[in-house]
């Protein structure tokens, strides 16, 4: 487990192939909004051009596998600054094997609506990508869609039955990215993939997806473990068609602590 208490870490190196801002990435930080937490800093660079590279990552040294995967953290909070910004906050594992293809796994934020998560696998060889996810408002308890798609061939398919579970979610009263500290997380195993997060207030898990009944879509190859923070001019948030805009502020990503505990 890395709680990012200090100014460097023995699990994880800086990623980006963008500028290399000094305001961009600091470890071992106080956090601007909750008291006695240090953390890991990423403030997004207004200058920096789109894509996922190129904002702040953190990549890990060595290469995870199947396990539980965890992390608390805040995403900015932009509404009242700039509500049409794109901007996304990821939480993944990604690797790109030569022979093997793609070992992606994935929560992400976009900060024009923070009540909105998207989690997700990709796999495949370069140029034939394939996407199994689901997009959740959990402040309302929607479900927006569950599905598999193939860019390469244009397939679209909706998940049922085993892939799709649970089918309904409950709202979660008040959720917000932006507004407090969560913990996100994931279990990564051969024939299934299960996030999750953890209740604020009971302290239970709450299942936002149970993938199974397939191993279509599971990445079966070791990855790397990340977090990044980037602007993204083509993805607007499912809410919110208008938001596309680069970043006007230096906006603060704040991770508490990421933790790996490998599959026995």
């Amino acid at each position: 487990m890395e709680d990012f208490s200090g100014e460097s870490s023995a699990y994880f190196r800086y990623g980006s192939t963008g500028n290399k801002s000094p305001f961009k990435y600091s470890m071992g930080v106080p956090s601007p909004t909750e008291t006695g937490t240090n953390i890991l800093s990423f403030k997004i660079d207004p200058s920096e051009n789109a894509g996922p590279g190129k904002g702040p990552e953190i990549i890990s040294t060595k290469f995870t596998h199947f396990g539980t995967y965890a992390t608390r953290l805040r995403v900015p909070e932009v509404k009242d600054i700039q509500p049409n910004v794109g901007a996304v906050v990821g939480y993944f594992t990604y690797h790109e094997d030569s022979l093997q293809g793609l070992s992606e796994i994935d929560f992400e934020w976009l900060l024009a609506d923070p009540t909105v998560i998207y989690i997700g696998t990709w796999t495949g060889p370069p140029g034939e990508l394939k996407r199994v996810g689901r997009i959740i408002n959990l402040a309302e308890g929607i479900i927006y869609n569950t599905s598999y798609r193939e860019n390469h061939t244009g397939i679209r398919e909706p998940l049922t039955g085993l892939q799709d579970q649970p089918e309904t979610i409950s709202a979660l009263k008040g959720f917000d990215a932006s507004k407090a500290f969560y913990t996100y997380g994931f279990d990564w195993y051969s024939e299934r993939i299960r996030w999750w997060m953890i209740h604020p207030d009971s302290g239970e898990k709450i299942i936002l997806w149970d993938y199974q009944g397939t191993i279509r879509g599971i990445p079966q190859h070791a990855s790397k473990y990340r977090m990044n923070f980037w602007h993204t001019k083509d993805w607007s948030v499912e809410t919110n068609p208008l938001s596309l805009e680069p970043p006007l502020h230096p906006y603060e990503l704040e991770v508490d602590w990421m933790s790996y505990e490998p599959l026995k």
